[in-house]
């Protein structure tokens, strides 16, 4: 048998480490760019707002983070799948690095770049 460590804190009453809601927020934001490889070059990189539950005393669940993430996207394009995207890749990676369940990604495009835009405006400079 395994000798008792005098001193030794239960499991139950140990502290807990918080990771802050910037930090949480630096994640999902590094994670909306890996979900979206083809940004526009104009467009701003996505930044993201998080709220983070902490979990009650009695639980045994982690802590939850409800985060928005906020995009600027080509058009035309499928932006369904690319907000779907976004949606699990910030969820997975919420989760593998921060050890957050993510019930909720809320994904807000912000401003769609036209490809024909772009187009016409170099064929005026010519």
């Amino acid at each position: 048998m395994a000798a008792e460590v005098v001193g030794q804190v239960p499991p139950g009453e140990r502290g807990a480490t918080r990771i802050a809601d910037r930090v949480v927020a630096k994640i999902a934001a590094r994670a909306a760019r890996e979900a979206l490889p083809a940004l526009p070059a104009e467009a701003a990189a996505p930044h993201a707002t998080v709220s983070v539950r902490p979990r009650t005393r009695d639980s045994a669940r982690a802590d939850s983070a409800r985060v928005r993430v906020s995009l600027e996207l080509d058009y035309p394009s499928d932006i369904g799948r690319q907000c779907g995207a976004v949606r699990r890749r910030v969820a997975e990676r919420v989760k593998a690095l921060a050890g957050m369940e993510v019930p909720e990604v809320a994904v807000q495009v912000e401003r769609l770049h036209s490809a024909q835009a772009r187009t016409a405006a170099q064929g005026r400079i010519r």
